[in-house]
């Protein structure tokens, strides 16, 4: 399948479907338009198992080749506490709970406005 340019707003809806097709808890959209330059978008979910956590990462990844985008990366699908995702203009990160209420990115990132999800 070729690989075809996907603007960031339909990047962040395939992440958000795919984390809600896993029934993915408390997914947030960061923009970083004008506060960061790695990233349109961040995307923060967290699933309540190891088995969920890759459940929920699988599915976006699926998804995103679904959609002949490229996937710039992926790591932490191992250990499945935090799993990175570089899909270019949107980077989706999928906790565990546990490590989500650590690293609590949301706080990390508090310049970026929050996306309202439908």
């Amino acid at each position: 399948m070729s690989q075809k340019y996907i603007g960031p707003e339909q990047l962040l809806d395939l992440a958000v479907t795919g984390a809600q097709d896993r029934k993915a808890m408390d997914i947030v959209a960061l923009d970083l338009r004008g506060v960061s330059l790695v990233a349109d978008y961040f995307v923060i979910c967290h699933g309540n198992s190891d088995v969920q956590v890759q459940a929920i990462a699988t599915e976006i990844r699926k998804q995103a080749m679904e959609a002949g985008t490229n996937i710039r990366g992926i790591e932490g699908m191992n250990s499945a506490r935090w799993v990175l995702m570089d899909l270019g203009d949107v980077i989706v990160h999928v906790f565990h709970r546990d490590e989500r209420e650590f690293y609590n990115l949301e706080k990390l990132w508090s310049d970026a406005k929050v996306v309202e999800l439908v």
